[in-house]
């Protein structure tokens, strides 16, 4: 089956696009929200971030010290690659299993990550996704989403690569945007991977 990645800034409705595919019948596998399970659950990776960050990194409950983690490597390059370093491939083994999980007759699969291309990920799909929005657009979702005030927003889009680097390296474009529906955008890619996965049989 195929293998399509989907990512998209922050704010910019890509969780949206996702639930469209699923109506359509698509599995989808959301990377970030894996990760967040994954980070209490796989003995590999909670031993890892123990050993490189503390014993602190976890509650004396087994649960992720959030606030923790996050003080020590949100302003910290150097800190978060080494966090990225152990996340990354955990959640790769977790999508492994998930997937071997599917249904062979199933034509195409969605794995949506926000760090598709920061990560790697995309190499591992037969083709991504970019779901784009406007800026302005984008941060005051967000800021109405999460209740958190336009500098913060920003700090955490500068963590992302912006639109244009993902740009170069996505095969198909969604753009949210008010002048063009997103369902139509949707069911046009549908049927293309539906026609591709078909000539591939």
């Amino acid at each position: 089956m195929l293998k399509i990645g989907i990512t998209g800034g922050i704010g910019s409705g890509k969780t949206t696009v996702c639930k469209i595919f699923e109506t359509l019948g698509i599995p989808v596998f959301y990377a970030d929200t894996s990760a967040k399970e994954i980070m209490v659950t796989d003995v590999d990776l909670v031993n890892g971030i123990k050993n490189t960050f503390g014993e602190d990194s976890y509650g004396i409950d087994g649960i992720l010290n959030n606030k923790y983690l996050a003080d020590l490597v949100f302003n910290n390059p150097v800190e978060l690659e080494k966090l990225n370093a152990l996340v990354h491939p955990a959640v790769f083994r977790g999508f492994d299993r998930w997937l071997s999980n599917i249904s062979a007759n199933v034509p195409y699969i969605l794995k949506e990550a926000a760090l598709l291309f920061e990560s790697g990920s995309y190499k591992n799909c037969d083709y991504s996704i970019l779901v784009t929005a406007p800026f302005q657009t984008k941060l005051n979702r967000v800021m109405k989403r999460d209740g958190v005030n336009e500098e913060q927003v920003r700090i955490r889009m500068d963590k992302q690569l912006n639109d244009e680097e993902k740009a170069k390296l996505a095969n198909f474009f969604i753009r949210n945007e008010e002048t063009q529906s997103i369902v139509l955008q949707v069911y046009d890619l549908h049927k293309q991977y539906l026609k591709i996965s078909n000539d591939l049989k």
